[in-house]
């Protein structure tokens, strides 16, 4: 990541809107945008498959479900935020599982990248297909995106789902059903 780049942009937007970069709130500011980029984007130059390399040999072959994940993104189309939570589950086949911290990691590294929804909930779900080779895999995602509530629409509150089926979740409206009670069901916290 090209922090100074970073930086020399920040503080040409600044001047673009209006401000006065020397100004003592706002003179320190692209060095902390610089710093924020580097963290919130830290899914760049990481590959998301190398999380699920290693297996387990486990005798499983019903739903593993990690629901309530939070996560956020950044909108490619606005570059403003938009975060909620993930719901992911799969079907092992050949008795081969992975930690279920390496599901997470998977969400995190692709969701630290400029994003849409709808491309996120897919890139996961193709992941965990190819590398898992599992009967199915599920993941839904449920957002609210700020591009709706601080500009044009303006509606706080409003929640954007997407789903991704492979495999059994797909073919199976019994199986595709049983995760999605699941995932409705209240969480063992509330």
């Amino acid at each position: 990541m090209n922090t100074q780049k970073i930086e020399q942009a920040v503080k040409m937007f600044l001047e673009a809107i209006g401000e006065d970069v020397h100004r003592e709130g706002l003179e320190e500011t692209p060095l902390r945008v610089s710093r924020m980029c580097a963290e919130i984007f830290q899914g760049y130059g990481k590959d998301a498959a190398c999380e699920l390399k290693k297996t387990f040999s486990e005798s499983y072959d019903e739903i593993i479900l990690l629901k309530d994940i939070p996560f956020y993104s950044v909108c490619e189309h606005h570059l403003l935020p938009f975060a909620g939570k993930a719901h992911i589950a799969y079907i092992p086949a050949n008795n081969k599982v992975v930690g279920l911290s390496k599901i997470v990691r998977v969400l995190s590294l692709l969701s630290q990248r400029l994003q849409i929804q709808e491309r996120l909930t897919n890139q996961i779900a193709d992941l965990i297909a190819e590398k898992l080779q599992p009967k199915g895999v599920l993941v839904v995602i449920e957002a609210e995106h700020m591009c709706m509530v601080m500009r044009g629409i303006k509606k706080p509150g409003t929640l954007v789902t997407t789903s991704a089926l492979r495999g059994a979740f797909k073919k199976n409206a019994k199986t595709r059903q049983e995760a999605l009670s699941l995932i409705a069901k209240l969480s063992i916290n509330n």
